[in-house]
């Protein structure tokens, strides 16, 4: 009689055979590809799926799902690869569905203000697209990550402060459920009271029920004027402390994100940037010529007051797109300042009263357990994140680092806040759900043994089954 394993082994196997017959080459089982889509960008041990599929349309991820139901093999939906909390490793095993591929851009309605994309189409890749049009997508996660991936895992950025998340931006989405049924969600228009909303219920739940291959968004008008800068703070407090301000004041700001000192000092050495090493805040403003130039000259009253140095203008648009690609490379930034050690990156959310508070305990916190970890924030919306770097084969250094992290966590958890404001669970923050949910945890698990009872879609993710 076959064992467990024996069983496992022999099912996934005859699903791989299978789904070789209907993908041919664009099914791989190559170790090299096996690993790359098994581990993400931080310290996550990476666990490789049995093969990987490269699909091209909805019809070849609802055939993988019927055959990975039928054995029972795990499912696990590749965008970019660029998570951060362990979302596409395969702790069972299964196959990597890799959604790439699936890049056209399918529809875009101007006079509507929305568009709808496969999932594998990028941020930049639409934007592009949308160039000639006048209108542009906002939400902007740091890397150049799907759009079906960024829906997945909820995601936001730099633009969250004025134009939301993905759970505001997206209108419905195409989805292949644990079944192999294919639904969608929602029509083209902006507001519906018909039924449950499945958008938003498959919109941050990570793959875990359902794989996600087109995706439908909303649109905005590319702004009159842009104007963005940079202002110096004497300490993070008092960054946080103008944010706040800021915010309570009713600045529509596009932008409001906090650099402390160490990641200045990776910024200036990464990108060039050359700005005093203390903690500044980026900024940007969106509207018309009059309407940022009064923005900017409001901040710059709470900035003065709060102790902050001089808002300096980046006035071309090279020079802008330089202070934002900057933002976006800080964790390569802060890499680069550690060579050879591991980073453990993740993020919190807390009410932005709180927000001065928790950044600066957790600055000390890092001081005190003696760690390289730069601090930066979507810090308009309260979200900020931290990069902790150290060696993986000192286990008293590793233990430290993930005590500190369980530390950050239950601190904004304290301030009614959540363990992650964008990064999304994943393996990596499940443990802290109890905390936050309560029993409400418990509905989650039993919405996803309702839609997925084999326990196939992304195993071993946000609800522990």
């Amino acid at each position: 009689m076959a064992t467990a394993a024996e069983a496992k082994r022999n099912s996934t196997t005859q699903a791989v055979a299978e789904l070789r017959e209907a993908l041919g080459d664009r099914l791989s089982t190559a170790d090299a590809v096996r690993e790359q889509h098994g581990k993400d960008l931080t310290w996550h041990e990476g666990e490789s799926p049995d093969a990987v599929a490269f699909v091209h349309s909805t019809d070849e991820v609802q055939k993988i799902v019927y055959v990975c139901s039928k054995y029972g093999v795990p499912i696990i939906p590749y965008g970019t690869g660029t998570s951060l909390e362990g979302h596409i490793t395969a702790p069972y095993g299964g196959i990597s569905v890799d959604l790439q591929q699936m890049d056209a851009i399918l529809e875009v309605n101007p006079e509507d203000l929305d568009c709808r994309v496969q999932a594998g189409v990028t941020r930049k890749q639409l934007n592009e697209n949308l160039r000639d049009t006048g209108l542009f997508f906002p939400i902007d996660p740091g890397a150049d990550a799907s759009l079906g991936g960024m829906a997945a895992t909820r995601a936001s950025g730099t633009n969250a402060v004025r134009y939301g998340t993905m759970r505001e931006n997206v209108l419905s989405l195409t989805a292949v459920m644990a079944n192999g049924e294919v639904v969608k969600t929602a029509g083209r228009a902006k507001k519906s009271s018909a039924g449950y909303d499945l958008t938003r219920l498959l919109v941050g739940s990570e793959g875990t029920l359902g794989v996600i291959t087109e995706v439908a968004l909303k649109l905005y008008g590319i702004p009159e004027s842009i104007a963005a800068g940079v202002c110096a703070f004497p300490d993070v407090e008092s960054a946080c402390n103008a944010t706040i301000q800021t915010i309570q004041m009713g600045i529509p700001v596009a932008r409001i994100e906090l650099l402390d000192t160490l990641q200045i000092q990776a910024a200036n050495a990464y990108s060039d940037l050359g700005l005093v090493e203390s903690p500044h805040l980026f900024l940007e403003f969106h509207g018309t010529e009059t309407g940022t130039a009064e923005q900017s000259e409001l901040f710059g009253a709470i900035a003065e007051e709060c102790g902050g140095g001089e808002f300096k203008w980046a006035t071309k648009t090279e020079e802008r797109n330089h202070l934002w690609q900057a933002r976006h490379d800080s964790f390569w930034a802060a890499k680069n300042m550690q060579p050879g050690l591991e980073a453990l990156a993740t993020d919190v959310c807390v009410p932005i009263s709180r927000l001065a508070e928790c950044v600066s305990e957790t600055k000390k916190e890092l001081e005190e357990r003696g760690f390289y970890g730069p601090i930066v924030g979507h810090v308009g919306d309260g979200n900020f994140h931290f990069q902790v770097f150290f060696d993986p084969a000192d286990e008293a250094q590793t233990k430290s680092c993930k005590e500190f992290v369980d530390s950050v966590v239950l601190r904004a958890l304290a301030m009614d806040g959540t363990c992650t404001g964008e990064h999304g669970v994943g393996l990596g923050k499940m443990k802290f759900l109890q905390a936050e949910h309560g029993a409400g945890l418990q509905i989650m698990r039993q919405i996803k043994m309702a839609l997925d009872p084999k326990n196939i879609m992304n195993p071993g993710k946000i609800v522990s089954v």
